[in-house]
């Protein structure tokens, strides 16, 4: 498969090209808008990595590198969320964003798609240099809970390396 070429007009990341359209339906890449296949800045750096897509800004091809850099300037966490959405997609989950829950993402177990379940998780990125109070996890995890899904929290230590930890709702 020849490498889908996508372009950045602004802060979306956006290609017409029918192999997009195949990606999408293959592997839940992207999301379909109109006559296009957006992407979101974690799915297009994973895309770049992987040497699958190929993004253009003003008819130059850029390099992850270069692509990283434009990113950070649009989101300034997503040296925090870009591991995280790596790692579970290497592991084999579809990953989207979760801006309307508040959260970094969310995470379909493996083997379901958006089309066909709801996410079993929502996901919150942080550096293991960050400390939360209580009043904080209690909000992370109410918004779980309000929205059906177990809360997963991401750590991101110094190497770029993601710990998980799990909390669900358990009616005694």
């Amino acid at each position: 498969m020849e490498k889908i070429t996508t372009y950045i007009i602004g802060e979306i990341v956006s290609t017409n090209e029918s192999e997009a359209f195949t990606l999408y339906k293959k592997s839940n890449f992207g999301k379909p808008i109109g006559q296009k296949i957006q992407y979101s800045l974690a799915e297009a750096l994973y895309l770049v990595e992987k040497n699958k897509i190929q993004i253009k800004k003003s008819n130059k091809s850029l390099n992850f590198e270069e692509v990283f850099k434009i990113f950070k300037r649009i989101d300034s966490r997503i040296q925090l969320k870009y591991p995280v959405f790596k790692d579970l997609r290497d592991k084999g989950y579809v990953v989207k964003t979760a801006l309307k829950f508040g959260s970094d993402f969310r995470v379909y177990e493996k083997g379901t798609t958006p089309d066909e379940e709801h996410a079993k998780w929502i996901v919150f990125c942080e550096h293991e240099s960050k400390k939360f109070s209580w009043h904080d996890f209690s909000s992370k995890n109410r918004v779980a809970h309000s929205t059906k899904k177990n809360l997963l929290i991401a750590i991101i230590d110094e190497e770029s390396d993601v710990s998980y930890y799990e909390v669900s709702w358990i009616k005694a």
